[in-house]
Parts: C-alpha cells; sequence; structure tokens
C-alpha cells in the first residue's frame, strides 16, 4: 500500500488549495478513503471520509468550506478546501479507510 499526498503549500487566509492522494498497491476503488489532519501539540483530526460508493463525511469544523472526492480511474483521492483560516494549519495526510494506512503527509500553512 503506497500513498502519497500532494498539494499542500502556503496560502492566505481565505485562500483555496486542492490536496491529492495518489494511491498505489491495493484496489483504491473497493475503499473507503479519508483525509486526517495534526497540527502541532493538537490531536489529529478526521477531516472527511468517502466510501468507496461516494458517500461523503465531514468534520463539523470544516463543513461547507471542503470537499471530498475521489478519481477511481486515476487512484487518487482529493481534497478541495476553500475558504482557509489559520486554524486550518495542519499537516494533512490521506488514510485508507478511517484507520488504515496513511501517507506521509503534506503541509498546509494558512497566513498572511
Amino acid at each position: 500500500v503506497q500513498l502519497v499526498e500532494s498539494g499542500g503549500g502556503l496560502v492566505q487566509p481565505g485562500g483555496s488549495l486542492t490536496l491529492s492522494c495518489a494511491a498505489s498497491g491495493f484496489t483504491f476503488s473497493g475503499y473507503a478513503m479519508s483525509w486526517y489532519r495534526q497540527a502541532p501539540g493538537k490531536e489529529r483530526e478526521l477531516v472527511a471520509a468517502i466510501s468507496a460508493g461516494g458517500i461523503t463525511n465531514y468534520a463539523n469544523s470544516i463543513k461547507g468550506r471542503f470537499t471530498i472526492s475521489r478519481d477511481n480511474a486515476k487512484n487518487t483521492l482529493y481534497l478541495q478546501m476553500n475558504s482557509l483560516r489559520s486554524g486550518d494549519t495542519a499537516l494533512y495526510y490521506c488514510v485508507r479507510g478511517v484507520y488504515g494506512a496513511r501517507g506521509q503527509g503534506t503541509q498546509v500553512t494558512v497566513s498572511s
């Protein structure tokens, strides 16, 4: 199982970013996938999840601002993040399922 995140970076408050997670080594279409984040000194937080069939769930802290999606043809998971706030600053990583293998993560920093 390999999960490789990309798309993070430095963005101003109110800005947008799209994270990608390229998956390999397993049948991507058959698994639910999740995005987590962890900020320094804080517990990790389940941000969003999407089932194999495309049903989505979101943390209240990001609901209405972030969108999780998947492209099974490309074995890729996405997280579209809009209206970013300083509190969204964290290391974001994708996970197979909800508690499975994870990638190394991509850093998102929201700052002016």
